[in-house]
């Protein structure tokens, strides 16, 4: 029996489907690079995978040559873990009638605090998106 959902369509699911860090970055991977993995800097397409540390490497010899999925988005410079991203991705994306910090704090185990952090980047970066004025990374599509 396969464990892996394409799309979650409940919470449960979400949590569970994303508990699997192979599946997160299957997940980004689908939706950044749908034609295949390119680097971040030079956009070459060669480019090896680190399974050891769930990273890419480019060939090309440049800065950054090393580069994972939060790499130019908004999660980048976050300490905060991929699943629990996707997972408040998830949640803000369908409460139909919102969700605040507190509920997302609770619901991933973290602080008030970074739950209000990351609730203000997504809904920032989903609200350009949909203006059509792209300016950050949800996930993968280059915002400003």
């Amino acid at each position: 029996m396969e464990n892996t959902i394409s799309q979650p369509k409940t919470l449960q699911q979400a949590i569970k489907h994303f508990a699997d860090p192979d599946n997160c970055i299957a997940f980004m991977v689908e939706r950044r690079w749908p034609n295949g993995v390119e680097c971040p800097t030079c956009g070459r397409a060669d480019v090896r995978f680190i399974s050891t540390r769930r990273m890419w490497e480019c060939k090309e010899n440049h800065p950054k040559r090393q580069f994972s999925v939060k790499v130019g988005t908004i999660m980048e410079d976050s300490a905060i873990p991929l699943h629990k991203w996707l997972i408040a991705m998830w949640m803000l994306a369908n409460c139909k009638n919102g969700i605040s910090s507190y509920e997302i704090a609770r619901a991933l185990g973290i602080t008030q605090k970074s739950a209000w952090f990351m609730v203000h980047r997504i809904q920032l970066a989903m609200h350009k998106e949909s203006l059509g004025q792209i300016g950050g990374n949800v996930i993968g599509k280059r915002l400003c």
